[in-house]
């Protein structure tokens, strides 16, 4: 049986386990999937372990996207484009980094009709995964500004005054964690900013609906990302299609959250 599993500071939050081991069964893959809360000193024991063939591959979340990599190998040319990792595989002797977030925030986009062509869609927060948002927004032909609290020789980044005083907002994307389980009350932007917003997507699954969610008048959570990403993942992983759709797995999931 294959190990599989996803590295992260805090996972208490996740249902990347749900997720994979729905793909398991569907797939008739002979897996198992583990959540394992780590530190950042122990992501190059992770890889050893990686190596010796104790685990086949990871996902990567919170906060270790962009950590990850100085202990690869070797980096795919997109994930070295977009700049950080959320899924790694060991191949021809070698621990190689990929970027599936990617995929999954496309694959929202269309699945929600949010247009971003020709419009500035602004993504709070800076880390890991916005930065492939932002490679997702662009290749749909928007224009990505990042939305942070220290904007000071940043491109394309204003900060969240800036964004208070615009009269509209097209599109917003939230990266941040606030507003994720168990801090469920956090909310990144203010009420008065909210009612500006045309469409927002919030990566955030856990809650469903976040308070972000809950105060605009268009919006749409992280779980269809997240679903898109790890079917990505398995595909790398297993080196064949998954022929599951993301839509079945999608609704096996929030039927499994709401029991």
């Amino acid at each position: 049986m294959k190990k599989y599993g996803l590295l992260g500071e805090k996972l208490g939050h996740s249902f990347s386990k749900i997720i994979h081991n729905l793909v398991f069964d569907y797939e008739n893959i002979d897996a198992s999937y583990d959540l394992l809360e780590c530190s950042s000193d122990e992501l190059s024991k992770y890889i050893d372990m990686l190596k010796k063939g104790i685990y086949s591959g990871y996902n990567v979340t919170i906060p270790y996207k962009i950590e990850i990599m100085k202990y690869l190998d070797e980096v795919s040319q997109e994930a070295l484009k977009i700049g950080s990792v959320n899924t790694v595989a060991y191949k021809d002797n070698k621990v190689i980094g990929y970027n599936t977030d990617y995929y999954g925030f496309i694959k929202t986009l269309e699945s929600y009709n949010v247009e971003c062509i020709n419009k500035d869609c602004y993504i709070l927060g800076t880390g890991g995964a916005s930065l492939a948002i932002k490679a997702a927004v662009e290749a749909k032909g928007g224009k990505a500004i990042f939305v942070s609290r220290n904007k000071e020789g940043k491109a394309n980044t204003i900060s969240y005054k800036d964004l208070d005083k615009l009269d509209i907002i097209e599109v917003l994307i939230n990266t941040t964690p606030v507003g994720m389980y168990p801090n469920v009350d956090g909310i990144p932007i203010n009420a008065s900013t909210c009612k500006k917003i045309k469409k927002c997507v919030d990566i955030i699954f856990n809650p469903i609906r976040t308070k972000l969610l809950q105060s605009v008048k268009e919006g749409y959570n992280g779980l269809l990302m997240l679903v898109g990403q790890a079917i990505k993942a398995e595909e790398i992983w297993n080196e064949q299609k998954i022929s599951v759709s993301i839509d079945l797995i999608l609704n096996k999931v929030v039927k499994q959250i709401n029991e």
